[in-house]
């Protein structure tokens, strides 16, 4: 099983959802939600995983739940 590990900076309370890859090769992540419970979290998942065509099982937050940078664990099938 292969892995990949993604950085990326999250903007929560944006107006559109939205994905930009910087020059470094950090992904950009908006999303209208606020950081609630765990909701912007989710669809920061759910905004990668249809940016990558890849099931949301495959990405799993392994750093900076609570922070605006956070790395991302994609598990190639």
């Amino acid at each position: 099983m292969e892995r990949e590990v993604i950085e990326v900076k999250v903007t929560t309370r944006a107006k559109e959802r939205s994905v930009s890859v910087d020059k470094q090769g950090v992904y950009r992540i908006k999303t209208p939600l606020p950081p609630d419970k765990g909701r912007a979290n989710r669809d920061i998942v759910d905004i990668l995983a249809r940016y990558l065509k890849i099931p949301k099982s495959r990405l799993t937050i392994i750093r900076g739940r609570t922070t605006n940078r956070k790395i991302i664990k994609k598990i190639a099938q």
